[in-house]
């Protein structure tokens, strides 16, 4: 998937190392994954040959996200929980170096997902979750156009034990063109302020 300013190609372990350049040991951009802050490469390096080898059984696509400016990949994004029978899927496992927060990035990444979801894959449903007390993911959520949908509670475990309770969201197929309109906007008024 290609637009503007990024490319999201299938997750190759070749672009593992310039995810890690990019996101490092930031603490911040780990701390709501389900999985501990990395302190050298090869825990990165593990968690995301783990995401390569669910994208090989079918149970994942994953995602290089790649600035087209610089050909480096800044982060990561999946489709989880794909569903044929029931027309469905669910947006996630997106991290991105911290210096793209708040940026085009995810507005971008979403677009290009979304409409590969709704436009090409003729879903239903896109489901996209995330830790109950991320607020700032949340909140990026509902600038998607989101829906909130509810809590469901002691979801998953966290790196450190504790019950995390999950934050839903979603958006229908009929709640699409007009979602992709306003995504549309959001980038054309970000191109205007460039």
């Amino acid at each position: 998937m290609e637009s503007e300013h990024l490319i999201l190609e299938i997750l190759d372990p070749d672009r593992i190392p310039q995810i890690f350049a990019a996101l490092g040991t930031d603490a911040e951009v780990y701390r709501w994954l389900p999985f501990p802050n990395p302190v050298h490469e090869a825990d990165l390096t593990k968690v995301l040959k783990g995401f390569i080898a669910d994208t090989h059984s079918g149970v994942r696509i994953a995602y290089a996200v790649i600035l087209k400016a610089t050909n480096k990949a800044i982060g990561t994004t999946s489709f989880l929980d794909l569903n044929p029978t029931h027309h469905s899927l669910e947006i996630g496992s997106t991290f991105y170096a911290r210096e793209y927060w708040r940026s085009y990035v995810n507005t971008e990444c979403k677009l290009l997902m979304l409409t590969e979801a709704f436009e090409v894959r003729k879903v239903e449903r896109v489901t996209i979750k995330t830790d109950s007390m991320n607020e700032r993911s949340r909140a990026a959520i509902l600038r998607l156009g989101a829906t909130f949908e509810g809590i469901l509670r002691h979801h998953m475990r966290r790196p450190d034990g504790t019950w995390r309770d999950s934050a839903y969201f979603s958006i229908l197929s009929p709640e699409w063109p007009a979602i992709k309109e306003e995504l549309e906007n959001k980038l054309n008024l970000s191109r205007v302020k460039e």
